[in-house]
């Protein structure tokens, strides 16, 4: 199938381009971007022209920033296009709530991608932790935001969701792999005194079986970066490190499939041969578990002011 990229920047280089280009399903037929494209690749400048001269493309994947995302993908839906969301899925929920709506009436694929869940460790996870009783559950995600971030001032801005840009990844997959729901119960939101988005967080969440969860996010971590969750239940422990890319059970390492045992291996080619098997039936995947969660934490939130953040 033939599919456009909208938005190229870090993300859509370093995952979506290689991702499409190692599937059989895809074929990369056009971009969009005001400030460059991809090589080999016909590129418009807005996606209008696109839809305008390229009818026979079928599906649009959007790599925008949240906040312009929900303008994009209704207009692709009204020109009879199948879209992909990266993550966050919309800046708010009620956008998302319009977009699954929009795409259920006109019979078009709409999915809400969570790459962290396709990492290569969550699947066995959940497996395991299926039947047994949890006791506690601890998220740790602390990265440097200079790293990861650079020059990115659309995510301080309203609707950017500052450090809950990585932090959604790590609720993502906690709503994977836990087998009952979680809520929020508490939240403490850092801020810089020049930013309008969160630093650091400190959520605290109801479990229905009494387990004491907890998570918190950082993007001021220097030296090694970490994202773990570590699970205390009633016959054991489990850790998932590295994103979702390794998993201890009661401190036993478990073997990766070959070449997976880093972070982000072979999450997006899973996330491109799930959209080819919705479009395939007109399915829509819009789950919002982990959006929820980042929007109670700003309905809750205790806002702290903290030093002002420089780039």
């Amino acid at each position: 199938m033939k599919i456009a990229l909208v938005g190229i920047g870090k993300i859509a280089r370093d995952q979506h381009v290689p991702a499409i280009a190692s599937s059989r399903d895809w074929e990369l037929a056009a971009a969009v971007s005001r400030h460059g494209g991809v090589e080999g690749v016909e590129t418009f400048p807005d996606l209008a022209t696109m839809l305008a001269e390229r009818p026979g493309i079928q599906v649009v994947s959007l790599c925008l920033p949240p906040v312009p995302r929900f303008a994009h993908a209704a207009a692709a839906l009204r020109a009879g296009r199948h879209v992909m969301l990266e993550k966050p899925p919309g800046a708010t929920l009620s956008e998302c709530h319009a977009l699954a709506a929009m795409a259920r009436d006109m019979g078009l694929t709409l999915y809400a991608t969570w790459h962290s869940r396709e990492a290569a460790q969550v699947a066995p996870a959940k497996a395991w932790l299926e039947g047994k009783t949890i006791r506690r559950v601890t998220v740790t995600w602390k990265e440097d935001v200079r790293r990861w971030h650079p020059g990115q001032d659309w995510i301080w801005r309203p609707g950017g969701l500052g450090v809950f840009d990585p932090g959604i990844n790590a609720l993502s997959i906690l709503t994977e792999i836990l087998p009952e729901p979680i809520h929020l119960t508490r939240a403490r939101l850092t801020c810089p005194a020049n930013r309008q988005t969160p630093i650091a967080a400190d959520l605290e969440f109801a479990h229905p079986g009494g387990a004491e969860v907890s998570a918190a996010f950082d993007w001021r971590q220097e030296g090694n970066q970490i994202w773990t969750i570590e699970v205390a239940t009633d016959t054991g422990a489990l850790l998932l490190a590295d994103g979702g890319a390794r998993l201890a059970l009661d401190g036993k390492e478990q073997p990766a499939p070959a070449g997976e045992g880093v972070p982000l291996g072979g999450e997006y080619p899973r996330l491109y041969a799930k959209m080819a098997a919705l479009v395939a039936r007109a399915g829509i995947d819009m789950d919002l578990a982990p959006m929820t969660h980042v929007a109670d934490a700003f309905t809750l939130g205790e806002r702290i002011v903290t030093t002002p953040f420089h780039d």
